[in-house]
């Protein structure tokens, strides 16, 4: 699904944003987590938040959609930690009004340095988190192993996800022609806001993930 959104992120004009190239679109004004957190509400219609972040967001032409919710603005260069992330705001499809944001780093970046970076970052801004596990390779995870941190903080959680590459996961191929190459998962840097409700994190004690 995520490669799905991606590809069509490229081809309906978010190709300066995501997949490089193009003409140079307005950046965020040194907009971090802290900020968008403390000025975001839930619930909010999306021209609040296009007043009140003006030119540091980019309106999409059409929406990109995420399952239970759309996104029809992004903000690029989200430095969490010292590193750029881009974030979608998503809005619920039966309210239109916000549910989440997702934070994600672009793909060629994803790598265990830029992780720590941005958990470095929220939790100087919101302090050590409430929880934080590993996720093995295995049939539940695509074979892909991840790391999760938590925190929660009034009406609203951070997930700091890190989904590892699995190149040579053929086991987790669908037709398991391993002579195709490899059909592995790419990895992944997420870090998502919402309501504790909506949030269903998978760690459930407080642990010291490797």
């Amino acid at each position: 699904m995520w490669r799905s959104v991606w590809r069509a992120a490229c081809l309906i004009g978010l190709i300066p944003i995501i997949c490089g190239g193009g003409p140079a679109l307005p950046a965020a004004a040194a907009t971090g987590i802290a900020e968008i957190w403390q000025e975001t509400s839930w619930g909010e219609p999306v021209g609040n938040l296009i007043r009140r972040f003006g030119a540091s967001v980019t309106i999409l032409p059409w929406p990109l959609d995420f399952g239970d919710s759309y996104t029809r603005i992004v903000m690029r260069d989200v430095i969490v930690g010292g590193v750029p992330l881009i974030a979608f705001f998503q809005m619920d499809k039966n309210t239109a009004g916000l549910k989440r944001i997702q934070l994600e780093r672009q793909r060629h970046g994803v790598n265990q340095p830029a992780f720590r970076g941005v958990v470095n970052g929220i939790e100087k801004a919101f302090g050590a988190p409430d929880t934080m596990c590993a996720i093995a390779s295995g049939p539940t995870s695509g074979y892909q192993a991840a790391t999760e941190l938590d925190w929660s903080r009034g009406d609203k959680m951070i997930r700091a996800i890190f989904r590892d590459t699995t190149i040579e996961a053929f086991e987790g191929c669908l037709n398991r022609d391993i002579t195709a190459g490899p059909c592995g998962l790419g990895g992944q840097l997420l870090v998502r806001i919402s309501t504790p409700a909506a949030a269903a994190p998978r760690c459930s004690t407080a642990s010291r993930a490797p």
